[in-house]
């Protein structure tokens, strides 16, 4: 007696279902996530107990790296061209409106002001290379101001809700972050927050 053989039906899954959750679900994420800016610099920040978590907008944050050099970031794009310019007329230097939105769409800079010409004429990898060998002179050279007081008070002209958050590295001697914090104390500036990293967790803004 021959066997009966059961005829085999193919498996069909509708997926519309899935794929709708999918695309609603990396939209949400798309939409609530908040991208870290590019810093010039690799820093290591201290680490603390502390859970207070500094704003996402209208910051001025200050970058200090282990030798010293000093990089600033503003959030707004306005702050950046408007600063820029006031800095540049106080040097003799004008800028030109390509030159003040390639400025503005940089996620950080720290160079000698006479320099930032040349330096937005360059290409986006090689002012990447470029920008960890520079920094903000923090010292006054012919002016009773140094480059950097002139950089934090038309940053401060420019929005003045500005929160300034200083990020150092671990490793930073303590007189170069004394020397910065002198200069924001010079310019009446006596609020100011210390990024640090979460004990026993990531890095964290406080």
């Amino acid at each position: 007696m021959s066997k009966v053989k059961v005829k085999r039906k193919s498996t069909w899954i509708d997926m519309t279902a899935m794929s709708d959750v999918t695309v609603l679900l990396l939209t949400f994420f798309m939409l609530t996530s908040t991208f870290i800016k590019k810093e010039p610099v690799q820093v290591v920040t201290p680490s603390s107990v502390s859970e207070i978590k500094i704003p996402e907008q209208n910051v001025l944050s200050i970058l200090i790296e282990p030798e010293g050099k000093v990089f600033m970031a503003l959030d707004r794009p306005d702050d950046m061209r408007s600063v820029l310019r006031r800095v540049g007329e106080d040097y003799g230097i004008t800028f030109t409106p390509e030159e003040l939105y390639q400025f503005s769409m940089m996620p950080s800079f720290g160079m000698p002001i006479a320099d930032t010409k040349n330096f937005l004429a360059m290409g986006s990898e090689q002012q990447d290379d470029v920008l960890k060998t520079m920094g903000i002179p923090t010292v006054a050279k012919d002016s009773v101001d140094s480059e950097f007081k002139r950089w934090v008070r038309y940053s401060r002209d420019s929005n003045p809700d500005l929160l300034i958050a200083i990020k150092a590295d671990a490793k930073t001697p303590y007189s170069i972050i004394k020397s910065v914090m002198g200069s924001l104390q010079d310019l009446r500036e006596n609020r100011y927050n210390l990024i640090t990293s979460l004990k026993g967790g990531s890095t964290e803004e406080h």
